[in-house]
């Protein structure tokens, strides 16, 4: 996919305040031709297990459920660490249709091909 300039956002953190973001980014990114991917890290797992996206919900902006089920539409990827999910203690857990498990040297892959990396 190197024919198109690529955007990775991680999102570390389960605030609220910080969840729109990467998915604004990304769609933003995906609407002018770049590639993006969102990574979710560490306590930025806890929004994906269902039900807990669709309790935030901040200003005029759809709800974190909404923007995210708008990213995967969209075709951008979502991955999640596998060694997050093992740090949360969550052996067996389910998370919200669309998003791909990977492991850990996946985000160092991710990091080294993108050319701009950005952290939440």
């Amino acid at each position: 996919m190197k024919d198109k300039k690529s955007l990775l956002y991680v999102q570390t953190s389960d605030a609220p305040e910080r969840q729109y973001s990467p998915l604004v980014l990304a769609q933003t990114a995906k609407a002018m031709d770049l590639h993006p991917i969102v990574y979710y890290l560490g306590a930025g797992l806890k929004v994906l297990r269902p039900g807990e996206a669709e309790k935030i919900k901040l200003g005029s902006f759809p709800s974190v459920a909404e923007m995210i089920r708008k990213t995967i539409d969209l075709g951008i990827e979502i991955y999640v660490c596998e060694a997050s999910k093992q740090m949360l203690g969550w052996e067996k857990v389910d998370l919200i249709p669309g998003v791909k498990i990977v492991g850990a040297a996946t985000l160092n892959d991710l990091a080294l091909d993108a050319d701009a990396t950005m952290w939440f």
